[in-house]
């Protein structure tokens, strides 16, 4: 029984990442925000974090262990994930981490911390 649903998670997950996460652009992403009708996971590393993040993003190498606390109980929240820029595919650890945890509304914002700094927006320090 344990290895099917061991077994039944890969495959799901596997189907995940086979199909194209969509994507959130920086104005839907700051409109969620405005609403709050959105949990944000920073994929970046401490560094990066400590310099600036997206204003509420959870700091996902800090916290992975304790997600199931900090995201919202509802597993139709928005989870947007992102890391350094376009180019980056870190932000997957997050999202992975969120898919196990059951949330199935989850978003990748490609711009990542980089293309919210160039765009302008505001960026939180701890």
């Amino acid at each position: 029984m344990k290895k099917s649903i061991l077994t039944l998670f890969f495959i799901s997950f596997a189907s995940l990442c086979a199909k194209k996460l969509p994507e959130i652009s920086i104005e839907e992403l700051e409109q969620a925000i405005q609403s709050n009708k959105v949990a944000i996971l920073d994929v970046n590393g401490e560094n990066s974090y400590k310099k600036g993040h997206i204003p509420g993003a959870i700091h996902y190498s800090s916290e992975k262990n304790n997600l199931k606390q900090l995201l919202p109980k509802q597993k139709d929240t928005l989870i947007v994930a992102y890391c350094g820029g376009p180019l980056c595919g870190a932000y997957m650890k997050g999202i992975k981490a969120a898919s196990e945890l059951g949330y199935h509304n989850l978003r990748h914002l490609s711009a990542g911390i980089s293309g919210w700094k160039k765009a302008g927006k505001p960026i939180s320090k701890p």
